[in-house]
């Protein structure tokens, strides 16, 4: 059987099943990133026509939507959540890091981690970081876009500090200035450094 159009009323109908399944993975911090929360939702719905996938667009809709029903985190504790990235990134500071994701973006949800970006001149030197400061990292990998036509894995590492889970992307040096493309789109990732988070949050960059 051939792939149904993309307005067939059918797929529009499961693209909005998928982007609601996904924008609930995203909510409860299951998911941090729009493209694997969308093929884990079409996975868990059966869904294996790629014309049914949601673009970003539709799956941040339906997260506003599932934000507005089922509410997000209440600014102080989105507040802590900052306050601990900044604090993460003043740690991580020789490895240029840049805060990503939903706690950057205002969308993050009761389970929500930190998503940092790192760039170091060697990919080793953040293992050997993390070793010798004794944080207990988990290792792992994540796709990412650094350009158009390319996606590849990255390492990363997973740890939780303080009832905060953290994962830090380990990219190449030179995507410190020209930031990974979002997953379903050609547009820069929303990123900020340190300096950037405090005027977000309104305090003085000392």
């Amino acid at each position: 059987m051939s792939p149904r159009r993309p307005d067939d009323p059918r797929t529009q109908q499961r693209r909005l099943l998928v982007a609601q399944e996904a924008a609930r993975l995203l909510a409860s911090g299951e998911q941090v990133d729009i493209d694997r929360a969308r093929r884990k939702a079409a996975a868990r719905l059966g869904v294996t026509d790629e014309s049914a996938l949601p673009d970003a667009a539709q799956v941040r809709d339906a997260l506003g939507e599932h934000q507005r029903l089922f509410g997000r985190v209440e600014a102080p504790a989105l507040g802590l959540l900052r306050e601990a990235a900044l604090q993460a990134m003043a740690f991580l500071a020789p490895f240029d890091p840049r805060l990503a994701g939903p706690v950057l973006e205002g969308t993050a949800g009761e389970r929500s981690g930190v998503l940092l970006h790192l760039h170091p001149q060697d990919p080793d030197d953040v293992a050997r970081f993390l070793h010798d400061q004794r944080i207990p990292a988990q290792p792992g990998t994540r796709r990412v876009r650094l350009e158009r036509d390319r996606s590849a894995d990255f390492p990363c590492w997973h740890f939780t500090a303080e009832g905060v889970d953290f994962e830090l992307v380990v990219l190449p040096n030179q995507a410190l200035r020209q930031a990974p493309l979002e997953p379903l789109e050609s547009t820069p990732m929303p990123r900020a450094s340190a300096a950037g988070l405090r005027r977000l949050m309104g305090t003085r960059d000392d």
